[in-house]
C-alpha cells in the first residue's frame, strides 16, 4: 500500500492541532505500555497509600510533639551520621557521573541530593549544641542549601526541558502541568 507523501507547504499550512495528531500518528512507542485498566490500579494504590500516609502523620506528629523528651541520648550516633554521609556522596557522585555522560536519569539523583543536603542542613542546626550553633548555621547557608537549590533546581529546568521537546505536548499547557501519557 502506497503512502501518501505530504510536502513541506501542506504540513505548514496544518494547523497545531493537525500536527500534533498527525505525529500522533505516525508515533510508535517503542515500549509497549501497560494495559490502562492496570495504569489506573497502580496510580489508585499509589495515591491511597500517599493521602493515607499523610492522614496517617499527622496525628502521629502530634503524639510525638506531646510525648518526646527534649533531650535525648542516641546509640550509634556516629554510625547514623556516616552512614547518611556515605548516602549523600554516593548520591552526589551519581550526579557527577550521570552529568558527565549527559544522561537524562541525572533528573533523578539530582532532585534527590537536593533534598538529602536541605535535610543534612536541618539537623546539623537542629541537632547543634549551643557553641556549635553558628558553625552549622554557616555550613547551611554558605554550603548546603545553595548546592541543594542548585541541584534541586537544575533537576525541575531539565524536566521542564524534555517536556518541551517532546513532540506531542501542547503549547498552550504550561510543562510543569503537563499530564502524563498513561
Amino acid at each position: 500500500m502506497a503512502v501518501p507523501e505530504l510536502s513541506d507547504d501542506e504540513i505548514a499550512a496544518m494547523s497545531e492541532d493537525e500536527r500534533r495528531a498527525l505525529i500522533q500518528r505516525l508515533h510508535t512507542p517503542r515500549l509497549r505500555l501497560p494495559r490502562p485498566e492496570v495504569v489506573n490500579l497502580i496510580r489508585r494504590a499509589r495515591l491511597a497509600l500517599m493521602v493515607g500516609g499523610c492522614l496517617a502523620l499527622i496525628p502521629w506528629m502530634v503524639y510525638l510533639g506531646l510525648t518526646l523528651p527534649d533531650d535525648y541520648q542516641a546509640r550509634n550516633w556516629s554510625a547514623a551520621w556516616i552512614g547518611f554521609d556515605i548516602a549523600l556522596v554516593l548520591m552526589m557522585a551519581t550526579c557527577a557521573y550521570l552529568g558527565w555522560r549527559r544522561r537524562v536519569v541525572l533528573i533523578l539523583p539530582a532532585f534527590g541530593t537536593g533534598m538529602l543536603l536541605l535535610v543534612d542542613a536541618w539537623f546539623d542546626i537542629i541537632t547543634a549544641e549551643p557553641d556549635d550553633i553558628w558553625t552549622s548555621i554557616g555550613t547551611a547557608v554558605l554550603g548546603e542549601i545553595p548546592l541543594a537549590l542548585l541541584q534541586i533546581s537544575g533537576s525541575i529546568m531539565m524536566l521542564r526541558y524534555l517536556i518541551m521537546a517532546h513532540p506531542l505536548k501542547d503549547p498552550v499547557v504550561s510543562p510543569l502541568r503537563a499530564r502524563l501519557p498513561f
